[in-house]
């Protein structure tokens, strides 16, 4: 009996702090991350990027904007794709999953030369899983990387033809009078990353690494290779060019969104390595452990990376919060890509 009535007390106590912790939480006012108080704190969009949003037929679902030289950008506003009119028929860049099926018909809207050849960036199917709507055009070439290629035979995946001409590292498709000039670069995929060039009309298409007018999406731009993104921008930059395509979002962009987001991503990486090998790593865990112990080394690093990672935030975020979108979405997200270069790759 005396047992049962210690248990019952302490079943009682428990309730009691249990109550108070909420108590004391909801007088806090805290609202969990993803409720519509705390989305509601991050920055809006800024109103120059909200006015370089296209005019989508919501009939289409996308909008077709010509850039020159027989270039021709279509968008719905989260994706992009291209083409290539020439006196002999259509090279289409990218086909995304999200309108992927209506580029045939916007196409026909704009020429009644045939789609003679389709050119893939890279394997992510947001950029090449509309392609099903190309299956039954006879003889039309699907230009890939090699390694691109071998992944997508081992995916088997209905919605992403294989393609059926492959390269390795460079390749110059001609058509039509026109020449595309194709490059392969590592700053995203692990299967590598194009570079597409039309010199007559200095267009180039570069997926996932430049968004203009916001900050890259999260990750910069979920890269496998930081090594290889932080030389990218000055890769692009050596080609002349007046049009870029980034693949996602609201805007065409020039030369001037490659530097901005190249200034960015150089201020969050040079702000990380700073404050990381700044640090005096062995005092500052030795008073950590003092209040966690030292047992738990996964608990210490996560407490250094945490420390690493709020403080470039801090230090960063009023740089950039009013020119470029999105920055407090992805900041988080930029520096710990930036952090895990710097310990465990970077040179001091």
């Amino acid at each position: 009996m005396k047992r049962h009535t210690c248990i019952l007390a302490f079943v009682a106590m428990l309730c009691v702090h249990l109550l108070a912790q909420s108590s004391q939480q909801a007088s806090m006012q805290l609202p969990p991350e993803d409720s519509p108080e705390a989305l509601q704190q991050y920055v809006p969009v800024l109103p120059s990027v909200k006015a370089q949003f296209w005019k989508i037929d919501p009939t289409l679902g996308y909008a077709v904007h010509s850039v020159g030289g027989g270039v021709y950008v279509i968008s719905d506003n989260g994706w992009q794709s291209a083409f290539l009119v020439t006196d002999e028929g259509v090279i289409v860049f990218d086909v995304p999953a999200s309108f992927g099926k209506s580029i045939p018909s916007a196409i026909a809207k704009v020429t009644d030369k045939p789609i003679k050849i389709l050119v893939y960036s890279h394997t992510h199917k947001d950029h090449i899983g509309g392609s099903a709507a190309f299956k039954d055009i006879k003889g039309l070439q699907i230009v890939a990387l090699d390694t691109v290629a071998d992944f997508l035979k081992e995916m088997n995946d209905p919605n992403r033809l294989v393609p059926n001409v492959t390269f390795k590292t460079e390749k110059t498709i001609s058509l039509g009078g026109k020449t595309v000039e194709l490059t392969r670069h590592d700053y995203h995929s692990n299967e590598g990353d194009l570079f597409i060039y039309v010199p007559q009309a200095k267009f180039i298409m570069a997926i996932d690494c430049v968004t203009p007018g916001y900050a890259p999406f999260s990750g910069f731009d979920i890269t496998t290779n930081f090594h290889e993104y932080l030389k990218v921008f000055d890769q692009l930059l050596a080609y002349d060019f007046d049009t870029f395509v980034g693949g996602h979002l609201t805007s065409i962009g020039t030369k001037q969104d490659v530097l901005m987001t190249k200034e960015f991503t150089i201020d969050v990486y040079s702000t990380v390595k700073r404050i990381h090998n700044g640090m005096d790593q062995a005092a500052f865990w030795s008073e950590t452990a003092k209040q966690i112990g030292s047992d738990n080394e996964f608990l210490l690093f996560k407490v250094l990376l945490d420390k690493v990672v709020d403080e470039s935030v801090r230090v960063v975020q009023p740089h950039w919060i009013n020119r470029l979108a999105g920055v407090d979405v992805w900041l988080p997200s930029h520096v710990r890509t930036a952090l895990i270069y710097v310990r465990w790759d970077d040179k001091e």
